[in-house]
């Protein structure tokens, strides 16, 4: 407990990171409250089409070209956004931490192959690959998560393997190889423990990112058809972006809140959990 109060001292020095906290806080509350506050389908046409902000209260942030509340899209987007963004890094970081666990702990031929795997999938550029594996596996939620998981591991496969490096010739990780314990309670009891800081920060990173893999490929028309995301707002704004611009502006800006909280969050995340940063 003390060394998370510690934890917490130094977060808080942040003022960003704070305020990237209190960002995620709304947006996550949105996510939850979206059931309670707007408990019918975002999906259904309730009011005039075109319906500017602040028109009418019956829908305050406007209605879209089909007559859909936008302030309805926007909580329920918030939900499925969310989702896809915390799903995708965390079926990521299995990938990663297993292959750079495997990689940095034995090292020799297996370091060399499964960095060579890495690799062929860093050759491709991360969103065409996306593209191509939701396009060919059809749009659905399940294989949106796979696609951007398949693009966002091989980071955190580096990013663990360096750490793996650095601590496999540690003491205590020699000791419990004296004491006879196994490979996998090493790594799981030893090793990754002692390498969760920078993994924490790259996930924070990670979920950012996810979702603005997936407001892409819902904008390009490759989201799931039957989830209502920020990025499916926009696509369906950007015909009236002449006449309506507050369609695709007001799920944008949610989407650059977002990612600035995770991002600002992960700043803070780092400065808090370095112990080289602890005295600034």
């Amino acid at each position: 407990m003390r060394a998370f109060g510690e934890f917490c001292r130094r977060f808080a020095r942040n003022r960003a990171a704070v305020a990237g906290l209190v960002v995620l806080l709304a947006i996550v509350g949105m996510a939850l409250t979206a059931g309670l506050f707007f408990p019918d389908d975002p999906w259904d046409m309730v009011a005039q089409p075109l319906v500017w902000p602040g028109q009418d209260s019956e829908v305050p942030l406007g209605s879209d070209l089909m007559g859909r509340d936008l302030m309805s899209g926007l909580f329920h987007g918030a939900r499925v956004s969310l989702l896809f963004g915390f799903a995708a890094t965390l079926a990521a970081l299995v990938i990663g931490l297993t292959v750079g666990a495997l990689a940095g702990y034995y090292r020799g031929w297996i370091d060399d192959v499964l960095m060579r795997v890495t690799e062929l999938f860093q050759t491709v550029p991360p969103f065409i690959l996306a593209i191509v594996l939701v396009a060919i596996l059809t749009p659905s939620a399940v294989t949106i998560v796979l696609a951007i998981a398949l693009v966002s591991w091989p980071g955190v496969a580096r990013l663990v393997r360096a750490e793996f490096l650095a601590l496999r010739g540690r003491e205590f990780v020699q000791a419990g190889i004296v004491l006879g314990m196994s490979d996998a309670r090493i790594i799981l009891t030893q090793v990754l423990p002692n390498a969760l800081g920078p993994i924490i920060v790259s996930a924070s990173l990670m979920v950012a990112t996810a979702i603005l893999l997936e407001a892409s490929l819902a904008f390009l028309g490759l989201g799931d058809p039957n989830l209502m995301s920020w990025g499916t707002i926009i696509g369906a704004g950007r015909d009236a972006l002449r006449t309506a611009w507050y369609i695709a502006a007001l799920p944008g800006a949610a989407i650059l809140l977002t990612v600035l909280g995770f991002n600002l969050v992960g700043e803070g995340l780092n400065d808090a959990l370095n112990p080289r940063l602890r005295n600034r």
